[in-house]
């Protein structure tokens, strides 16, 4: 049985990855954190047996692998948050990824989806008050690109907490460094991550999303299908 695997599915964005996943039947394998607190939908579906969970840090590299042993998918779901401690973005979002695009490469495990951010690389941007955050996802970024692993860099815009904006709005998608603003519900962003692995065409690209009431709602598939018509 192919078996996903969520790093960062403690994280509001991650947690919405795993839920998506259970909503299509899929086997998920939770890792997160020695001191992380499971969001509740999280912590009852582990509780019913649902999801299977690994407590790893991940610098800690043969725990790492282990804990990705007999996944066939990962998504890294991992960020830093914004805190004092502005090394954060370097530790998370630079060697955090660095390490777990390794652990996949030393375990076999080819399929890779991660999530970034819209303005990843940019200097010249408010963000990167926060430690140049955009510059060490794009650090990271590169390390999935120049790896041996089938991988999708999904960019989201600014992350919205309100989830029925899902259902309402539909999702700008776009090539590499064509956004620069709006924003998009998490929940959408999961959505996004899931439909990704099983498209063939979203390996090797970097895709941009945003949403709003005033763009049509389609699908991934279909605008994947507009760029290599």
């Amino acid at each position: 049985m192919d078996r996903l695997a969520v790093t960062g599915a403690s994280g509001k964005t991650g947690w919405r990855v795993v839920d998506e996943a259970l909503k299509r039947q899929m086997a998920v394998r939770l890792i997160v954190r020695p001191d992380s607190v499971l969001p509740q939908p999280l912590a009852d579906a582990v509780g019913e047996g649902r999801l299977e969970v690994q407590r790893v840090e991940l610098g800690a590299a043969k725990a790492l692998q282990k804990a990705l042993e007999g996944c066939t998918a990962l998504v890294i779901a991992t960020g830093a948050r914004p805190s004092v401690n502005l090394a954060a973005p370097l530790q998370v979002d630079a060697i955090g990824v660095q390490a777990q695009v390794k652990a996949c490469e030393v375990v076999g495990l080819k399929r890779v989806i991660l999530v970034s951010s819209l303005c990843a690389g940019r200097w010249l941007h408010p963000l990167n008050l926060f430690g140049l955050i955009l510059v060490w996802k794009r650090i990271g970024e590169r390390s999935l690109q120049n790896s041996s692993l089938d991988w999708t860099v999904i960019r989201p815009g600014g992350l919205s907490e309100d989830d029925s904006r899902a259902d309402q709005e539909g999702v700008l998608f776009s090539k590499a460094d064509e956004q620069e603003s709006n924003s998009i519900p998490r929940r959408l962003v999961a959505q996004v991550c899931i439909d990704a692995l099983s498209e063939p065409d979203a390996g090797g690209r970097i895709i941009e999303i945003t949403s709003s009431n005033d763009h049509p709602q389609g699908s991934l598939s279909s605008w994947l299908q507009s760029q290599t018509a």
